[in-house]
């Protein structure tokens, strides 16, 4: 399949991590950007550093939308942009996500709730705010999931459970768009060096994985971009995270959610 060109992608999350990595990647590629995330100065930061490394070109052309999407006015000014049809979007990039690490019963329901706002309710907004525009310029979506997509995942419940939506609901609307020229990819990373362990308290848990099961925030995000360039349905960036889906597929779903169990409760 040839791969595609974009002309102007929307970010969320672009502040920090996978998506700042996103949002660099695409302007080294000639693409102009419009950055999301909550924090105005880290935007302009970002902002004012793509301009500088792009001044002429493209790349240059960066845009900033603070917006929190976890409120419903945050949701409505992205989704304003996303309509906009005199500078529109042809790559959607629903990077945002929150997530929490510990029993769900010791955890507090107001943050797994957020989780759930920012992992499932924005993407599914976001997109169908999206899919008018980019079905006219023939674009795409990219929805961030991850690895914990594939299975129940004790100690990180709701987040696992967010990302089993993200991961199923856009190989759905995959399907549903073929023929139409929109392709719609979920991105699966594993674990990945990014302000997520921060922003749930896991530094402890983090310490004791391995350095092997570690990816980068620029190769995640360049899986994804390639992938979307291509036109596929999933992508898991790491060979070790392939192969794991792989036998998780093959196992019954009592012995996967006990293994993995047991491994969470360890590191925890």
């Amino acid at each position: 399949m040839t791969e595609r060109r974009f002309r102007r992608a929307l970010v969320t999350g672009a502040s920090s991590g996978i998506g700042a990595s996103f949002a660099r990647l695409l302007a080294d590629r000639g693409v102009a950007t419009v950055l999301v995330a909550r924090s105005a100065d880290r935007l302009g930061e970002l902002a004012t550093t793509l301009r500088t490394e792009h001044p002429g070109h493209p790349g240059g052309d960066v845009e900033v939308v603070p917006a929190d999407l976890t409120t419903a006015d945050g949701l409505e000014r992205v989704g304003a942009r996303l309509r906009d049809g005199d500078r529109p979007i042809d790559l959607l990039i629903n990077n945002a996500g929150a997530g929490q690490v510990g029993l769900f019963m010791d955890l507090d329901p107001d943050d797994a709730q957020t989780a759930v706002l920012l992992n499932v309710v924005a993407p599914l907004r976001l997109a169908h705010a999206a899919l008018p525009t980019l079905a006219a310029q023939g674009g795409a979506l990219l929805n961030v999931a991850s690895i914990a997509s594939f299975q129940p995942v004790p100690m990180m419940a709701t987040y696992a459970a967010t990302k089993a939506f993200v991961a199923s609901w856009s190989q759905a609307l995959h399907e549903e768009l073929r023929g139409t020229g929109v392709t719609v990819t979920a991105l699966a990373p594993g674990f990945t060096r990014s302000g997520f362990v921060d922003a749930a308290d896991a530094r402890d848990v983090a310490s004791r994985i391995p350095g092997p099961f570690w990816d980068g925030p620029d190769e995640v995000a360049r899986a994804g971009l390639d992938g979307v360039a291509r036109g596929r349905a999933l992508v898991v960036p790491s060979w070790l995270y392939r192969a794991g889906v792989t036998a998780s597929s093959l196992t019954p779903t009592f012995v996967t959610r006990r293994l993995v169990g047991e491994v969470t409760r360890r590191l925890g």
